[in-house]
């Protein structure tokens, strides 16, 4: 198994770093148009495998020519967003920059499968997938992982309990519409409907909604990156281990929750194939009025691309 990380800045340099850190690959290769920073953090995370007792081989590059015959492709390159700056802010600089990624890791890997981290998430997917030409199934975006990671902690501290017993599902496009969907979201199997009432349900679906800025504002010179790097390993390891894991994902929907041509986070089974099933969980009128408007937004996003 050999798997690239285009992009060594926080997001992408601790990703690879859990991927080595679990193994999850024979190789893995940190990619990054800065000379130096792709080699130079590669060759950190390889020294610490003595001590961590894993043994595999760590590449930087500036090049794609060490990326040849990848199995899966992660891309988180792109700006970071700043206080301040909506997703949409980042669209036209970004698209720019997953679409050359996306050639480059393609022309190298056509059999791979392609995970997108860079924001905005889902129009940064539908990019790579439109560039890339593969499949649906091969290319989809880390998004769901992460907003549910964001509920279930706020569910957590809310509650003073163990995160372990905490599930919550999240929907939507990764952003302000983002659809947390409390029905479906549990304590060891309790909905926390019967645990909290309204108006702290309505507060930690705002706080997740607010998750990423929250985090922008405290830093002021930066974004997430370990619960993001974490999100997207869990999807990684869920493909390397054939896990057939049923986790939110942003998916091409195409007739799937009666949405059509865009991208849109939705529960899908994860296996050695990538996206081998969206899972179509019943929704009530006002979960799939909002799914509809979340995905709408995206598609006008998609509709300002010059691709």
């Amino acid at each position: 198994m050999k798997i690239t990380v285009i992009g060594a800045g926080n997001v992408g340099a601790t990703t690879a770093q859990r991927i080595v850190d679990k193994q999850l690959a024979n190789e893995v290769v940190l990619v990054d148009v800065l000379e130096g920073i792709p080699q130079g953090k590669a060759l950190d995370i390889y020294e610490a495998t003595p001590v961590e007792k894993t043994d595999l081989n760590v590449t930087g590059s500036n090049s794609y020519d060490e990326t040849a015959g990848s199995d899966i492709v992660v891309i988180t390159a792109g700006i970071a967003r700043k206080p301040g700056m909506s997703r949409d802010d980042l669209m036209n600089t970004n698209s720019a920059i997953v679409k050359s990624c996306t050639e480059s890791a393609v022309a190298k890997s056509p059999n791979a499968i392609i995970i997108v981290v860079s924001n905005p998430l889902d129009v940064m997917t539908y990019v790579a997938y439109k560039v890339s030409g593969f499949d649906r199934h091969r290319v989809f975006g880390m998004a769901g992982v992460l907003d549910a990671a964001r509920f279930r902690s706020f569910i957590a501290m809310e509650l003073k309990v163990s995160v372990e017993d905490v599930n919550a599902f999240v929907l939507g496009g990764h952003g302000d519409s983002m659809v947390p969907l409390p029905r479906y979201s549990t304590v060891a199997g309790i909905p926390i409907t019967e645990l909290l009432d309204k108006a702290a349900v309505d507060r930690l679906v705002k706080r997740t909604r607010d998750g990423g800025i929250e985090i922008v504002n405290f830093l002021k010179t930066g974004s997430a990156y370990y619960a993001p790097s974490s999100s997207v390993v869990s999807m990684v390891e869920a493909i390397v281990k054939d896990k057939k894991r049923i986790l939110p994902c942003a998916a091409y929907l195409q007739g799937e929750y009666s949405l059509r041509d865009t991208y849109v986070g939705v529960p899908v089974k994860l296996g050695k194939k990538g996206i081998e099933e969206i899972i179509q969980i019943k929704l009530n009128a006002e979960e799939q009025a909002a799914l509809s408007k979340s995905a709408e937004e995206v598609k006008q996003s998609i509709a300002k691309l010059k691709l």
